[in-house]
């Protein structure tokens, strides 16, 4: 048996349904286990996010503004998957699979909220006055049996720095080099070196660099997106009544379910619905707790809630538009020249090209590049940290910022189809010590979050 055979049967067996039901299940439990506080208070988490910094701010510990913590988190996880992950799943799973990416977002928000109270409460301080934290700092600091916690916590930031080099670093800049030579005959090798500049530059001056520079170019492109996106729903508006119905019709009906192919075609939207919603808002990973734990706050609920609204942006936003774009083009079920469904960019392209013609092209490949480039900045930092607990040392950390930068360019100039898969694993990987400190500590995730209730929301009446 071949390495490359070994990583494929690894990557089928952790994205399984087993693998899925611990995730979205993992969601169920806590919001149940929270009240529904964690849907209840949207609305007060979304008022969160906008808002600017009060009298709070004097007395808050931290190294970055709640703002720029959400957007470093949604750097990462904002990105090709929203614009081609959301396709992949339309073609393979049918119009159905974006009504459970939405099932998966919405207990995935109680689950984001508990990750990032947990990363907060139980943070530290490194050597350089900077705040650490995320599941590793969760599992070591807060499971009653200290060695349990520590290997957990190894395991997840060893399984973090392996991740980063793959589905935060290779597979994005293969992404940005792969878009800007189809559409604007840009060579591999210059993206690549563009790749390097440009991440040196903002990832040399660390968390509160990389902090800035999200919180402008996350909003920004998506806007942008989200705009043109929007313009195409409204020109094919005429079929997006059929289209919705057709994603509720495929998700869930009792005529489907009760026939063999109809219930194998519900089977596959459930399937590709939430494998993709969980790969795309990232909530049960993990990886978004690390930035959470870096925000200035003066409770974990507060920063808890601000960051509980990336799975809300990611999911039911940006990737709902998406679905909508190319469930009302009349693209989706198109064959190509080879006789096989377009999927993919090419899809996404597709719908967008029906209004916009050759400038559907354009705007994803910019779309692409700009999420891509988001995700490296924000996987860097995971990784980063992920190290830091492993090694304990600043020298070792500013060599991963370069080594990271520099593989940047492997990952425009070769073709590494195993990477994928080897990311899904990790990913994979990342995930189960991350849910077991989820259930384990599930018990102070529902104090912090009923005493904020108590002291917060009800004293002052929002």
């Amino acid at each position: 048996m071949t390495l490359t055979t070994i990583i494929y049967a690894m990557r089928d067996f952790l994205w399984g349904p087993v693998m899925l039901v611990l995730l979205v299940g993992t969601g169920v439990f806590l919001t149940f286990r929270l009240k529904f506080l964690p849907w209840r208070n949207l609305p007060h988490a979304l008022k969160a996010v906008f808002q600017k910094e009060d009298g709070r701010k004097g007395r808050a510990d931290g190294d970055i503004t709640p703002f720029q913590s959400l957007m470093t988190a949604l750097a990462a996880t904002i990105g090709t998957g929203n614009i081609v992950g959301v396709a992949t799943a339309l073609v393979s799973g049918g119009p159905g699979a974006l009504f459970w990416m939405w099932i998966s977002a919405l207990f995935g928000l109680s689950t984001k909220y508990a990750e990032s109270v947990l990363a907060v409460k139980y943070r530290e301080k490194n050597a350089a006055g900077e705040y650490a934290g995320g599941p590793m700092y969760a599992m070591k600091n807060g499971f009653r049996n200290q060695w349990l916690g520590s290997l957990l916590g190894f395991c997840f930031a060893l399984f973090t720095v392996l991740a980063s080099f793959g589905i935060g670093n290779i597979t994005q800049a293969n992404s940005i080099a792969g878009a800007m030579e189809d559409t604007f005959y840009v060579p591999s090798w210059v993206t690549g070196i563009a790749l390097i500049v440009l991440t040196l530059i903002v990832l040399m001056g660390g968390i509160r660099s990389i902090g800035k520079v999200c919180e402008k170019l996350v909003p920004a492109m998506a806007v942008m997106y989200v705009l043109f996106a929007l313009i195409v729903i409204i020109c094919n508006f005429s079929n997006v009544p059929s289209g919705l119905a057709d994603i509720f019709s495929m998700a869930f009906s009792v005529e489907s379910v009760g026939g063999g192919v109809a219930g194998t075609v519900v089977m596959q939207a459930v399937k590709w619905g939430v494998a993709r919603g969980v790969f795309s808002n990232e909530a049960g990973l993990g990886s978004a707790p690390i930035a959470a734990a870096a925000a200035k706050t003066d409770h974990p609920s507060r920063q808890g809630y601000i960051n509980m609204t990336g799975t809300f942006f990611d999911t039911l936003i940006v990737c709902t538009i998406t679905g909508l774009v190319i469930a009302s083009s009349g693209m989706l079920g198109v064959l190509d020249g080879s006789g096989e469904p377009v999927t993919g960019v090419a899809l996404t392209i597709a719908a967008f090209s029906t209004v916009l013609g050759k400038y559907g092209g354009y705007i994803i490949t910019v779309g692409i590049a700009l999420f891509a480039f988001s995700t490296i900045l924000g996987w860097e930092y995971y990784g980063e940290k992920a190290l830091e607990y492993l090694v304990k040392s600043p020298a070792a950390c500013k060599c991963y910022r370069l080594i990271f930068c520099l593989i940047s360019y492997l990952g425009a100039t070769t073709a590494l189809k195993m990477v994928w898969a080897f990311s899904d694993v990790m990913n994979g990987l990342m995930a189960i010590p991350n849910l077991i400190c989820l259930i384990v500590l599930s018990r102070e995730v529902a104090k912090e979050c009923f005493e904020y209730q108590r002291k917060y929301i009800k004293r002052n009446g929002r």
